[in-house]
């Protein structure tokens, strides 16, 4: 059992840190929102500018696309990981593992990246309406604009195409929980499937699919990334964005961050709320229970279909930026007329690209540091402890997963600003490193949490308190027997928290204000908007980034296991 006077102290240093990093921002932000001034220039408790924002027509439809987005896509979302997770679970099909394995690939590109090659293939010349002119069913002198009729729509694609994974590994979690008694109960007394799917299946499976839909709804109701590259100015956070300007002089930004966090806030409880009832017949599965029935013939075919299909569709963003980023000329036809590895080599010499990547690990590997340190002392003091507070420390831990990225962000810029209480953070130069790890550190801290209170629940304390007995210091302990023994959990955690540190959208936009401090997401951005090939340029940074993330997640998932655990609420 853990000292006792070391886990206080930990619990109250962590509890420090979030104070200071976590809550301070986003409750200043909330406190901007809400703070006016008066007649005699004293500061004043206001709903002004939260009215006002409320009674902007331009403000309220912005939330009230953001919310919809949100809805949307999880909606979305739950159509199409659903029957991925029902079927998984159900049967047992050819090439079960394989296509369970390729439910991640979505994970490896960020959406906003991915919206690139998406914008190119649905333009007026783009891939798309090229393939339907080639089939006769559209008129060549008349090319529909689908991004300028259905951008909502689009970006409610590319956010149900990249999260469904998340949603799929919640939900078959649950579902691998789900006592098998009850539903052999209900069929041995004649119950139909599709009565026992919606009586007994859904209900218990509920409490997953609520965990996962709350991070897919949060996701998306403060995606910024997508409907910059999109265009779609229509909608909260790019309103948010680009109101960071005018900061001291706008109090909008600050209302409408209010609004999001406190909206994600609500959304978040309810999940943890639903999660904190344990639900009825959710006793471990039996290790002699097989992992389903077995389907042949042109059922294991058509489940394996499904399987494919879904990645077949959740790949085109992919294959979108990557033929972007090898064309030479791709303008009116399905594929590019030219390839070429020009942009590849163009890219390494364009002076925002290299010091971008260089930038980018400087700041995930520093932030990936912070992360692993934080979360072994707080998994230890979570699994390891005795005290009554590590149900509310562990849950304090996860918070940053119902903040968005937005708000954090935003908090920090206000409070960088000259004479505000983290300007002491900006460096030399305005350099954004500290603000930057803090943010990526502290956003990721969950999923080291999550792996290291995995590895410490299925290592031995034993062999702990045998080194201790026969006279180890508790850091040669630590050092020689308790890492050793979690070291494959904590990996996984730290490689995925460095991986989507890289690739970061929301703090990389905001709080990276100059071009040589750029990190990579800002880099692409800007490649975006840049005349000639910049757009090329753009793609090929995105499949560099690509591939790092792909090697990143699957060294995750080989090390950590049960690679659902890491993105549950």
């Amino acid at each position: 059992m853990m000292n006792r006077k070391l886990a206080w102290g930990i619990s109250l240093g962590v509890v420090a840190v979030f104070a200071v990093f976590f809550i301070y921002p986003a409750g200043m932000v909330v406190k901007q929102a809400f703070e006016g001034t008066g007649a005699d220039g004293e500061k004043i408790w206001t709903l002004d500018f939260i009215v006002s924002v409320f009674s902007n027509p331009i403000y309220r439809e912005g939330l009230w696309n953001a919310f919809m987005m949100g809805v949307v896509s999880t909606a979305l979302t739950i159509l199409i990981a659903f029957p991925l997770a029902l079927v998984a679970h159900r049967f047992d099909f050819v090439g079960k593992s394989f296509l369970s394995v390729l439910v991640l690939a979505p994970l490896i590109l960020p959406p906003f990246v991915g919206a690139v090659g998406v914008k190119q293939m649905l333009g007026v010349n783009g891939a798309f309406n090229a393939l339907l002119i080639d089939m006769g069913l559209m008129d060549g002198a008349m090319p529909f604009d689908w991004l300028a009729e259905g951008r909502f729509f689009g970006i409610v694609l590319m956010n149900a195409l990249h999260l469904y994974p998340i949603l799929y590994m919640n939900i078959a979690g649950a579902l691998a929980n789900l006592d098998p008694a009850m539903e052999q109960a209900a069929e041995n007394l004649g119950c139909p499937p599709w009565k026992r799917f919606f009586k007994i299946t859904l209900p218990l499976a509920m409490p997953g699919v609520f965990a996962g839909s709350s991070l897919v709804f949060i996701w998306s109701f403060t995606e910024l990334g997508v409907p910059l590259v999109f265009d779609y100015a229509r909608i909260a956070p790019v309103q948010i964005f680009d109101g960071i300007k005018g900061l001291e002089k706008n109090p909008a930004p600050y209302a409408l961050t209010a609004v999001l966090l406190v909206v994600a806030a609500i959304v978040f409880a309810m999940a943890k709320l639903v999660m904190g009832r344990a639900p009825l017949g959710t006793a471990p599965r039996p290790k002699a229970r097989s992992n389903g029935q077995k389907l042949g013939g042109w059922k294991g075919l058509a489940c394996a279909g499904l399987f494919l299909g879904v990645f077949v569709a959740a790949s085109v963003p992919h294959a979108g930026v990557l033929l972007l980023s090898l064309s030479e000329r791709w303008y009116g036809t399905v594929i590019p007329d030219e390839l070429t590895m020009r942009h590849y080599i163009e890219a390494l010499g364009n002076g925002l690209v290299v010091p971008s990547i260089q930038n980018s690990l400087m700041y995930a590997g520093t932030a990936t540091l912070l992360s692993v340190a934080i979360g072994i002392a707080v998994a230890w003091v979570i699994v390891r402890s005795d005290l009554k507070i590590r149900g509310a420390l562990d849950a304090m831990v996860m918070m940053p997963l119902a903040v968005p990225g937005l708000v954090m962000a935003f908090g920090y810029l206000a409070l960088s600003q000259e004479g505000k209480p983290f300007h002491f953070l900006v460096g030399v130069g305005g350099s954004p490193f500290m603000l930057l790890v803090l943010a990526y550190g502290i956003r990721r801290l969950p999923y080291v949490v999550r792996a290291a209170v995995a590895g410490l629940q299925q290592s031995n304390p034993a062999l702990e308190e045998a080194a201790k007995s026969l006279g180890a210091t508790p850091m040669r302990m630590m050092r020689r027997i308790a890492i050793p023994l979690i070291g494959a959990n904590l990996a996984a955690g730290a490689i995925l928290g460095f991986a989507f540190s890289m690739l970061e959208v929301s703090d990389s936009l905001i709080l990276a204000q100059q071009a040589q401090h750029y990190p990579i997401t800002k880099a692409i951005y800007t490649l975006l908007s840049t005349l000639g090939n910049g757009t090329e340029l753009a793609a090929a940074l995105g499949v560099w980034a690509m591939v790092f993330l792909s090697v990143a997640i699957m060294g995750a998932a080989i090390l950590g296991g049960k690679r659902g655990g890491l993105f549950k609420v």
